[in-house]
Parts: structure tokens; sequence; C-alpha cells
């Protein structure tokens, strides 16, 4: 009997073994990316302290539309990126926590490079 592989089982393997080589320091913190069907969710974390500097995500105040879709991820990294810089945090180290660079991870990625911060 086949049994189909259970995706997000797959995607916390992938996101542990990224993770044995990412590490967020307090001088470069980690950009952890989370997407759930109808939300997308992003931190700025310090592993070293374990401490989460800034978060953001598609259900925060202020965010009228649908969490789940491209233009959402897009408004979610434009959001963590303005709160960041905000806390004097410019550089940091992207952790797209095992998905595929693509879709609403690639676009919270670069919008959150278009709002000024480097990685």
């Amino acid at each position: 009997m086949l049994l189909k592989a259970d995706k997000n089982k797959s995607r916390q393997k992938r996101h542990l073994r990224v993770r044995n080589h990412i590490s967020g320091t307090a001088a470069r913190p980690r950009l952890n990316v989370f997407r759930s069907l109808s939300n997308v969710y992003a931190q700025v974390i310090d592993d070293i302290n374990g401490v989460t500097l800034v978060a953001a995500s598609s259900k925060d105040k202020g965010f009228e539309n649908y969490g789940g879709n491209v233009e959402a991820a897009k408004a979610v990294g434009t959001a963590i990126a303005k709160l960041a810089l905000e806390k004097g945090i410019t550089e940091v180290v992207f952790d797209r926590g095992g998905y595929i660079y693509h879709g609403r991870v690639a676009a919270l990625a670069e919008a959150a490079r278009e709002a000024g911060l480097k990685f």
C-alpha cells in the first residue's frame, strides 16, 4: 500500500536541515517566513538570545485584504522591513522556512528588499 507523503513533515525536515546552517545574531538576525493557507507571517529573530525582535503578519490590525495571496505577502514584507528599520536592523539572514523560494515567499522577500532590508 502506498502512502502519500505528508507535505508539512517534509517541509519541517527541510527547515531543520537549513536551520543547522542558518542562525540569527544580534548584529544580523534571522528573517523567518511562515505561510498558512489563509495568512502569511514574518518574524525577525535573534537566535542567540532567543528573542523575537520584530513581527508582522497578514492578521495584524490595519490589514483589510485576504491574507493568503501574493499581494498580502508583499504587504507583510514591506511591513516587516519598515518595523525592522525603525528598530535599527538593516541586515538580516533570510530563512524561507523550508518552503520553495517561489510565490508568496519570494514576494515577501522582494518586498522586504525593496523596502530597505539587506540580505
